[in-house]
């Protein structure tokens, strides 16, 4: 099983570095590495470049890195990976055992929040169990999906925010995810910056409007203020 692990950036040379090198192992092992970039302003392709099979260039928006990145991949299992997040140790034997073990064709891990704060510990609990009710996935917690399945369903929605709610929901018709117990690490900064409750707060707010059928593109306004 080869797996491409495509990870859309947009001014994180600070630290897609360390991302990459933290998967240098897996890339050894004959896993690729796909770096595609959202029109960055600082040096993130320039780090990204020794580190990665391929570092291409994209329009702007998770969404259309995504599937720019899922046209250049070569990969049986895409694995999408934000640019703050880690994969735990053997995370492609996990996903190799429990794809053809358990005949699943897409899932996700848990999520652990890099933060010390305590309200992160209840954040993450809740982040877990939600989506293990739900059948619904959040890229934080590294969606990975069979290349002919994301290609059958036209690959992530053209949106400006929910794009992973959105994949989790056209995936879910197909089959439930694979939802494995072992955990990413991924940065608590959006918590931290914003405020934990409010962010909390804000997320709840712009699902429930998702919901209700309000413009992702309005969405994203809210969730990214500053552009």
């Amino acid at each position: 099983m080869k797996m491409s692990i495509i990870i859309p950036v947009l001014n994180e040379a600070t630290l897609i570095g360390d991302t990459l090198l933290s998967l240098q192992p897996l890339r050894a092992a004959g896993h690729e590495l796909v770096v595609v970039d959202g029109g960055s302003a600082d040096a993130s392709v320039v780090a990204s470049q020794p580190l990665a099979d391929q570092v291409i260039r994209s329009p702007r928006g998770r969404s259309r890195q995504m599937n720019e990145g899922t046209k250049a991949a070569k990969g049986e299992i895409l694995l999408f990976l934000h640019a703050d997040t880690f994969l735990p140790n053997g995370a492609e034997r996990m996903i190799d055992q429990g794809m053809n073990g358990k005949k699943k064709v897409w899932g996700r891990f848990d999520v652990k929040l890099a933060g010390k704060h305590p309200l992160l510990r209840i954040v993450e609990l809740l982040m877990n169990l939600r989506s293990r009710l739900s059948g619904i996935a959040t890229g934080d917690q590294g969606i990975f999906v069979r290349r002919e399945l994301l290609e059958r369903v036209g690959g992530f929605p053209d949106i400006d925010l929910m794009e992973d709610i959105a994949l989790s929901k056209m995936l879910k018709k197909v089959d439930r995810p694979l939802c494995l117990w072992q955990r990413v690490l991924t940065s608590s900064r959006r918590w931290e910056k914003r405020g934990i409750l409010r962010t909390v707060l804000l997320m709840w707010f712009l699902r429930l409007a998702y919901f209700y059928k309000v413009n992702p593109g309005r969405l994203a306004r809210l969730y990214y203020p500053w552009g």
